[in-house]
C-alpha cells in the first residue's frame, strides 16, 4: 500500500498563555503543501521493520511510525507485523511536521490493511496519543488549532497557492523556543478571524498581509538569517513570508508561478533545501 505523507505549513501561529501543568495555549491555523514523503507499507509475518531514503532518521522505537503500529497492533491484538518504506522528501527538524504526517499516514494505512473500520475521529484519538500534530495530520487540508494544538477544527479550503519553502541548515529547539517565548511582550499577535475570514473569501492579499508567526520573536533573535530569507522572498516578489511552527524553515507566498521559481533559484544560491510547492 503506498500513501502520501504532505508538510503543514503554519498560515498564522499565536500563544495565548503558558498553562499550569507546562504546555502553552496555542491558536494557530495548519495548511497542508503537496511537499510529500511517500510511504509504502507491506504486511509482514510479524513486528516492524522502518526503512527509509535518508539515514538521518531514525528506524527504532524513536519513530513516531513505530509508535504507531505498536499502539494499534497492542490495542487491536494484531497477530501481524508490518514493513514501512520512507522516501523521505520533507526536511526534517524543519517545523513542517514530517514525521507527524508520516505517522498519520500510517495509521490510516494500517486502519485500511487490517479492516478496522475505524472513523477519522477514532484515528485521530489515537494520533494524539504519539503527537499534537498527528491528529492534523490525519484530518489534513485546512484547519484551526487550538489548545495545545489538538482541539481541531475543518476550514474552507485554500489550495492552489504558490509556497515557496526554505530550510536554513540550521536546527533549532522548539523546546528553547517556547521556554524563551515573553508572552507578556509579544509585540504583535495575528488577527485569526480576520485570517480565517480571507481563508473564507479565498483571499490570497489579505491572507498574507496578515500572517504572524509570534514565535519569530525568540528564532530571529537567535538565528537572523530566517529574518534574511523573509526579506529575500518579499524583495522577489512573495507577497507574504512569515515562519513556520518554532522555525527554521520560512515560506513565502506568491501570487505569481514565474516569481516564485525566481525566487526558488535564487535561495539555492546559498540554501539547500528549497522547494517550490502549493496548497492543497
Amino acid at each position: 500500500m503506498k500513501l502520501n505523507a504532505y508538510a503543514k505549513i503554519n498560515i498564522s501561529l499565536d500563544v495565548l498563555k503558558k498553562r499550569e501543568d507546562g504546555y502553552h495555549e496555542v491558536k494557530m491555523i495548519m495548511q497542508q503543501i503537496d511537499l510529500k514523503d511517500e510511504i509504502t507499507l507491506t504486511e509482514i509475518d510479524s513486528g516492524i521493520e522502518i526503512e527509509c531514503s535518508d539515514s538521518r532518521v531514525p528506524t527504532d522505537s524513536s519513530n513516531l511510525v513505530y509508535k504507531a503500529y505498536k499502539l494499534i497492533s497492542d490495542k487491536f491484538d494484531i497477530g501481524k507485523g508490518i514493513k514501512v518504506r520512507i522516501d523521505k522528501k520533507i526536511p526534517m527538524a524543519a517545523g513542517l511536521a514530517g514525521g507527524s504526517s508520516d505517522c498519520a499516514q500510517t495509521i490510516i494505512g494500517l486502519n485500511e490493511m487490517w479492516d478496522l473500520n475505524l472513523t477519522q475521529e477514532e484515528l485521530m484519538d489515537i494520533g494524539v496519543k504519539i503527537g499534537a500534530d498527528v491528529p492534523y495530520c490525519i484530518m489534513g487540508g485546512t484547519a484551526l488549532a487550538e489548545g495545545i494544538g489538538e482541539e481541531l477544527t475543518k476550514l474552507n479550503s485554500f489550495s492552489d497557492k504558490y509556497v515557496l519553502i526554505a530550510k536554513p541548515d540550521i536546527d533549532v529547539s522548539t523546546a528553547y523556543v517556547y521556554n524563551n517565548l515573553d508572552i507578556e511582550n509579544i509585540p504583535t499577535h495575528p488577527d485569526t478571524e480576520r485570517v480565517i475570514k480571507a481563508i473564507k473569501n479565498d483571499d490570497i492579499y489579505i491572507l498574507a498581509e496578515n500572517m504572524v508567526n509570534v514565535l519569530e520573536t525568540v528564532t530571529i533573535k537567535k538565528y537572523p538569517v530566517i529574518n534574511k530569507i523573509k526579506k529575500e522572498m518579499l524583495d522577489r516578489g512573495a507577497i507574504g513570508s512569515i515562519m513556520s511552527g518554532s522555525g527554521p524553515t520560512v515560506f513565502g507566498i506568491f501570487d505569481d508561478y514565474k516569481k516564485g521559481k525566481d525566487c526558488e533559484k535564487f535561495l539555492k544560491n546559498y540554501i539547500d533545501e528549497v522547494f517550490f510547492s502549493k496548497t492543497i
